[in-house]
């Protein structure tokens, strides 16, 4: 069965000096989330932005993948910490996902885990959705 979820986003003011709020409507499990021009090309200063939330998705996706790819192999994590580094480069947009994973996967080997992490990276929906984008991988065991 599919699934739809949704965000909207009301953004006041131009680009350069105009603000948003993001608020996560089919969970509510965010609260409502400024975002601004600075937040996205210059420090964050409490606010997220269109990457951060874009990290938030991948990684989350990438652990889930992941972990269904160690457990159909026989060999379940206990535990998995995936961050993502989504970097905007202003006038260019997103140009590289760099997604870092560390595992602790008892019955597995190095190799086998890093093989199993490109899987995920490769076939994670999330990946899927931005494989317009160079996307990259560290990978060990803990």
């Amino acid at each position: 069965m599919a699934t739809t979820r949704s965000a909207h986003t009301v953004w006041e003011g131009n680009l350069l000096k105009g603000s948003g709020v993001v608020t996560f409507d089919s969970s509510g499990a965010i609260g409502d989330q400024p975002v601004s021009w600075p937040s996205r090309a210059e420090e964050a200063n409490g606010k997220t932005s269109p990457e951060e939330l874009i990290a938030a998705a991948h990684s989350s996706c990438f652990s889930m993948a992941f972990s269904n790819i160690l457990d159909k192999a026989g060999t379940p994590p206990t535990r998995l910490t995936t961050s993502a580094d989504v970097t905007f480069q202003p006038g260019e947009g997103i140009t590289g996902i760099h997604i870092t994973v560390e595992g602790t996967v008892p019955g597995i080997d190095n190799d086998a885990f890093v093989a199993a992490a490109e899987d995920a990276k490769v076939n994670c929906p999330v990946s899927q959705a931005l494989k317009a984008v160079p996307i990259t991988l560290s990978a060990k065991l803990a």
